[in-house]
């Protein structure tokens, strides 16, 4: 299970450390793909296997699953660590989630998530006025907090 928040720099060529927590569960290849929210999601291989079983699972004739379905796939791309823990992330992914400079790298459970410090700090704020507002709605979903 992935957990915690580190900051860490992106360089000019696109290299970004893994934290060092994350590296073992996420193996020597991994998948990086389009996340929501204006951030990546990273997976480990096994996990990037049920995510596409879910993925192939949506019905074929809803305009909206074919949308998500390419919107996910095509932005997914393997990626390897190299000898000092970064990942390279290609320009097509750091365009999308804003990576400039200063990143924010988030556990969320089964996967990773790359966030541009700005767009994380903004999504964070606007979530932490709403946390006890989303807490109560998700009851529904038998989490006990």
């Amino acid at each position: 299970m992935f957990m915690g928040e580190y900051q860490h720099s992106i360089d000019d060529k696109g290299r970004l450390i893994i934290p060092a927590k994350f590296r073992d569960a996420l193996g020597q290849t991994f998948v990086v793909t389009r996340g929501l929210d204006n951030c990546l999601f990273v997976y480990p291989q096994q996990e990037w296997s049920v995510m596409e079983q879910k993925l192939k699972a949506l019905p074929l004739m809803k305009s909206d699953a074919r949308a998500f379905t390419r919107f996910f796939l095509a932005g997914a791309t393997e990626c390897e660590l190299d000898k000092q823990g970064r990942v390279n992330i290609p320009a097509n992914l750091r365009e999308h989630a804003g990576l400039d400079k200063d990143c924010v790298i988030i556990g969320v459970s089964s996967r990773v998530e790359i966030w541009s410090k700005e767009n994380w700090e903004s999504y964070s704020k606007l979530s932490e006025q709403s946390f006890n507002e989303i807490a109560e709605k998700l009851v529904d979903f038998n989490l006990d907090l």
